[in-house]
């Protein structure tokens, strides 16, 4: 029987759309709720150094507003690490953060920033928060994840899902090959950025990915169609590729 890939919902823009006016309006923990209560396996949210959307106080209502496990998204900084320890998530995926890019735009280099990250993945570990290293499909960056014993990586789909023509097949075959390779070496591989309707299917698909993270999308067609029938459809399609 075929593992059933969770559904991680990443409500960053809910917060963001907020912020743009200020106020309270619209909740990202109303958000977290229906997420829970419409088939959602699980809540990520990114505190950033500029606090865009998620701010502090989120963190602690999102945590009480539901039983579904919340994916910090963070920095490997020591004001994030100190924030992570002190909330203790289910889980916390380390990200590369420019304060000028409008969204994550790359993998982390876990191979160039081994000294800087082991120390963090070795304090989250400590205090039994799941450590996820949101990284480019390559081989190197997992044998690095595999060195800092980081028990999951998150891999970075952006490519895949601005990719054309030929080059679809190519980014798909990248990361279904490092997917494999991170399951080889028992790390659970997730996936995530820039996954529609339209793509998401030869992602769900990949057998040894146990989990994708999508946020913007869902947000994006929850305008249309409410963020309940977003969330579901999503379901749906990956439940099809499985």
């Amino acid at each position: 029987m075929t593992q059933r890939l969770r559904l991680g919902v990443n409500i960053d823009h809910v917060a963001t759309i907020r912020n743009a006016r200020g106020g309270d309006h619209p909740d990202p923990v109303r958000a977290a709720e229906i997420v829970a209560r419409c088939g959602g396996d699980g809540i990520t949210a990114h505190l950033r150094e500029d606090r865009r959307h998620i701010r502090d106080d989120d963190l602690a209502r999102i945590q009480a507003a539901t039983d579904l496990p919340l994916n910090l998204e963070m920095a490997a900084t020591d004001e994030m690490l100190e924030i992570a320890l002190r909330h203790r998530p289910h889980a916390a995926c380390i990200v590369p953060e420019r304060r000028e890019e409008r969204t994550t735009e790359g993998g982390l280099d876990a191979a160039g920033q081994h000294n800087r990250l082991a120390p963090i993945v070795s304090r989250l570990a400590d205090a039994g928060i799941r450590v996820s290293l949101f990284i480019a499909p390559e081989e190197r960056q997992i044998e690095a994840a595999l060195l800092l014993g980081a028990p999951v990586v998150e891999l970075h789909t952006g490519e895949y899902a601005h990719a054309t023509g030929e080059q679809v097949e190519g980014e798909l075959r990248r990361l279904a090959d490092m997917a494999a390779l991170a399951a080889k070496n028992g790390i659970e591989p997730h996936a995530g950025h820039g996954l529609t309707y339209d793509n998401v299917l030869a992602v769900a698909a990949i057998p040894q990915l146990a989990e994708l993270n999508i946020g913007h999308y869902l947000v994006g067609e929850a305008v249309f169609v409410g963020l309940e029938a977003a969330v579901v459809r999503m379901r749906e399609l990956m439940d099809l590729a499985r």
